[in-house]
């Protein structure tokens, strides 16, 4: 099998594997944020920043939900970075943000984060900080979800089929389940432009 179609073949496995349980529980929470006038902060590294930053546009778009993430802005981020230290940087923006028990807290990683091994610090100190605050806490991570899948309310983890491709099968299904959360019907306030124009695609002859 080569690299093209064992990647796809796995990929279909993850799916055949998830447990949707967590996604529905995920949903809610979402849900019950929005009822509530929470907000939502996307806290991730690496890849999880950029899913951070696309996904506050959908929610607040799509679903009309206040939402946040600190990689968005650069000069406050790099500044408590340099100033008090990578791992309070995600922690202390949440203090400014004055996160509270109507918010949630909502992580992109890969490991999940692990205080032992320093990995993803700063998602840890985050994560503590949302628990003592109240703060809702959900997560897609994958590996054996690390810290974020021991304390979220709700945690999709994304199943290790493949040891040499956990990094890239992760981030690929992060963004598919956000997608999946921020268009389904409990959520979605507002039509998404190619889906309201009325445009059917042409399927190629």
């Amino acid at each position: 099998m080569n690299y093209i179609a064992e990647y796809i073949h796995d990929a279909i496995q993850i799916l055949e594997q998830i447990d949707q349980h967590p996604i529905a529980r995920m949903l809610d929470l979402i849900v019950e944020t929005k009822e509530q006038q929470g907000r939502v902060f996307f806290l991730g590294v690496g890849g999880g920043a950029g899913h951070a930053s696309h996904a506050v546009n959908d929610f607040r778009k799509i679903a009309g939900i206040e939402c946040y993430a600190p990689t968005d802005n650069v000069s406050e981020l790099t500044a408590r970075i340099n100033d008090d230290g990578w791992e309070t940087a995600y922690r202390d923006w949440l203090i400014g943000s004055r996160l509270n028990s109507r918010d949630l807290v909502f992580i992109f990683s890969v490991g999940g984060g692990d205080a032992k091994r320093n990995i993803s610090a700063n998602l840890v100190s985050a994560a503590r900080y949302a628990l003592q605050t109240g703060a809702k806490i959900c997560g897609i991570v994958g590996r054996d979800g690390g810290f974020t899948a021991r304390v979220a309310d709700a945690c999709i983890v994304i199943p290790p089929i493949n040891a040499e491709t956990v990094t890239p099968h992760t981030e690929s299904f992060q963004a598919l389940f956000w997608h999946m959360l921020v268009s389904h019907p409990k959520l979605k306030a507002n039509e998404m432009k190619w889906e309201s124009s009325g445009n059917k695609p042409v399927r190629a002859a």
